[in-house]
């Protein structure tokens, strides 16, 4: 599914950082990954060029045989839109809407008619265990509650992969537990996830653990 060889990505705000260096990984479609480092690492920059959240300065970023780096930005935005789904640590939920409402919000934007929008919300919070919180505000749900919708968003529009960046580093421990057993099951359905953490105590639900220090893929 995922292909990178020698991708290289440098920032510059005044002082430079080298974030990546000559990264090489492949990751196949159905698999479940950890990457894990200490912070600094280069695991969220990865992470956030792999959704196409971020661009790299040199190497090759192959996703199903697609070039990522001759999209254009209308391509690019396609491609956050229906390619991948994001699941952040904040959750970033929009409090002013329902939870319904956040769910539904991606699948207006790729222009899913309202109906099969509504069915996919109630399919999608069932899949989370969430169907009596539809019209309730994100604020009004516990942290973990508010990480399972933050993961039906993320699935609203049938991505190829989830992205997944320290689920559960904002929740207590049962709570990420719950979150983790979650991703698993979905990853039993089909799907393919990436997951970024430091809590290698979490090591015991990936197909593979990817290792990484000062911008680089080590053994």
């Amino acid at each position: 599914m995922i292909k990178i060889n020698h991708l290289n990505k440098t920032y510059n705000n005044g002082i430079k950082v080298q974030a990546l260096r000559e990264v090489n990984l492949v990751i196949e479609q159905g698999e479940f990954i950890l990457i894990v480092g200490k912070s600094g690492s280069g695991k969220s920059t990865l992470l956030n060029i792999l959704g196409c959240m971020d661009g790299y300065d040199s190497g090759e970023y192959l996703f199903l045989d697609q070039n990522v780096k001759s999209l254009s930005s209308r391509e690019s935005a396609q491609f956050r839109n229906h390619k991948v789904g994001f699941v952040f640590q904040s959750f970033q939920l929009i409090n002013e809407l329902t939870v319904g409402e956040n769910i539904e919000m991606s699948m207006g934007i790729a222009g899913v008619p309202k109906n099969e929008r509504k069915k996919r919300v109630k399919d999608l919070l069932e899949i989370v265990g969430l169907e009596e919180k539809e019209n309730c505000r994100p604020l009004q749900l516990s942290g973990g509650q508010q990480q399972r919708v933050a993961i039906a968003r993320a699935l609203a529009n049938n991505p190829d992969v989830l992205l997944c960046d320290e689920p559960t580093g904002n929740l207590d421990e049962e709570n990420g537990i719950k979150i983790m057993e979650l991703l698993k099951e979905l990853n039993g359905k089909g799907s393919t996830i990436i997951m970024v953490t430091h809590d290698l105590t979490l090591k015991q639900y990936a197909d593979r653990i990817i290792q990484m220090k000062d911008g680089r893929i080590i053994p």
